[in-house]
């Protein structure tokens, strides 16, 4: 691919490259999780400010694959930066761990499609054939997951471009949905709900929430989600290499989505804390922003808006699933390329997109179902923490690639240059570490730990079972490999 500004057919734009980062970013969050964020941080106001200072931690990494995807433009994302910063170990441990937050998140999102849409139609549900980790899993709950899986698995076969369109459309009507949202919850505002300023949630046992005791330690505590919640930009530059266009354009859409989730979360938060008393909120059935529209609107009003706002948290849950599921094969595609994978996940179709690869993360979408809600907590910290040290590599990548390669062609330079790289990288180390340090807001909890550990040695087994092939080739030919379509 040629960083001129080459025009690539059938390729993807701007636009849609916002909406594959924006759409896979906000998912159903704002409209499921917002009062769970609001007790976690102790009161809306507190859970605003943090995704402020989460808008200023996350600006700088998005500003690192900003320079690095028009400089690189191939997918892989922060794997292939750090190949090509620093070595194969360096990248597989990046790649290995963004995968797996790429993959925990297409289940999460099959399995709050289901729930979703059992509070659209109750009886879909049908009978309940198991628990696990005290949820319920349903008939209905596996039927329902496995026709989405599959509509979605037909619509990446089919290409990027075919993918980008569906997110397109599917975007629009998120950002409409939710910008409806926040206006309603302003046009009911008292500032009255928002007392206390500051409080520590107690559970129905009489226990803390969180380990947080000040409003700034609230703040904080976002911290410990956000990561989690933020995540979807990296999908930009997996779909680098079916750009059009301008390449520069499509590092800034990076930097343009991640910038608009935090004001998005922020602005819900101080929308529906404004709307009615938080200490009520936060116990209401989710999803809470749907639910408190009942509230606040009677009669009909309040039922279509309560729709309304259901059918856009559909909407979000399908760009995000939709936006990962786009990506993650392109993912294990670089790294097969890399050697650092089986090398059948390399295998593309005449649409370009990685079939094996995309067969592998619909296999484990379908999964999903089988699972259910019990699992959801655990599943997003350990989320959190393979994105934030993915996130941490690419940041490093870019001040080494700054020390290493100064006169490189950069079709685009950050504002600050490597200093805007090392604040990225020092902040991202420190909440790293936070989120496996006990009694601090950011600590993740011991379950994740244990998932975060698992599936750090499944990839050193799988690093040291691809080693022959890998050894095999000299470090140029793999990064040839890496980087061939960057030409």
């Amino acid at each position: 691919m040629s960083n001129s500004g080459e025009k690539k057919q059938g390729g993807i734009g701007a636009f849609d490259f916002f909406c594959i980062g924006f759409g896979s970013i906000v998912g159903v969050g704002w409209a499921v999780s917002v009062n769970r964020w609001m007790a976690n941080c102790g009161g809306p106001l507190p859970a605003a400010f943090g995704y402020i200072l989460a808008l200023v931690m996350m600006i700088p990494v998005a500003l690192c694959y900003c320079e690095l995807a028009p400089m690189m433009p191939v997918a892989g994302g922060g794997m292939a930066y750090a190949y090509g910063a620093f070595n194969d170990k360096i990248a597989f441990i990046s790649g290995w761990a963004a995968f797996g937050a790429f993959v925990t998140i297409i289940p999460w999102e099959a399995i709050f499609v289901v729930d979703i849409l059992s509070i659209l139609i109750p009886a879909a549900k049908g009978p309940v054939l198991y628990s696990l980790a005290g949820a319920d899993i349903c008939l209905g709950h596996i039927v329902i997951g496995t026709a989405m899986t599959l509509i979605l698995f037909y619509v990446n076969i089919r290409g990027a471009t075919t993918s980008a369109f569906a997110q397109r459309i599917m975007t629009v009507i998120l950002i409409a949905v939710g910008l409806l949202a926040i206006i309603m919850g302003l046009v009911n505002f008292d500032a009255a709900n928002f007392q206390p300023i500051y409080e520590k949630v107690l559970t129905p046992e009489g226990n803390p929430v969180g380990s947080h005791n000040s409003f700034f330690g609230g703040a904080i505590a976002i911290l410990a989600s956000a990561p989690f919640f933020l995540a979807g930009f990296e999908t930009i530059p997996q779909a680098v290499e079916d750009a059009e266009g301008d390449i520069t354009s499509v590092g800034k859409t990076v930097v343009l989505a991640v910038g608009l989730a935090c004001v998005f979360y922020a602005a819900m938060l101080f929308s529906m804390g404004s709307a009615y008393p938080w200490q009520e909120f936060y116990l209401l059935p989710k999803p809470a922003a749907s639910s408190l529209m009942k509230l606040i609107y009677e009669g009909s009003l309040g039922v279509v808006l309560y729709y309304i706002i259901l059918a856009g948290a559909m909407m979000g849950l399908i760009t995000t699933w939709n936006g990962f599921l786009m990506a993650s094969p392109r993912l294990l595609m670089s790294m097969a390329r890399g050697y650092m994978a089986p090398q059948f996940l390399a295998k593309q179709n005449a649409h370009g997109v990685p079939v094996n690869g995309l067969y592998l993360c619909t296999i484990l979408s379908l999964i999903a179902p089988f699972l259910g809600m019990g699992l959801i907590d655990p599943l997003t910290s350990f989320s959190a923490a393979g994105f934030v040290l993915s996130w941490m590599v690419t940041s490093f990548s870019l001040v080494r690639l700054r020390m290493k390669e100064p006169n490189r062609e950069r079709p685009y330079k950050i504002p600050g240059g490597i200093a805007t790289g090392w604040f990225a990288a020092i902040v991202m180390t420190v909440v790293f570490v936070l989120l496996f340090v006990p009694g601090n807001p950011v600590f993740m909890g011991a379950m994740a730990i244990k998932f975060f550990v698992v599936w750090m040695l499944i990839g050193l087994v799988l690093f040291l079972a691809t080693a022959g092939t890998r050894n095999s080739k000299t470090p140029e030919e793999r990064r040839a490999a890496i980087f061939a379509r960057s030409k």
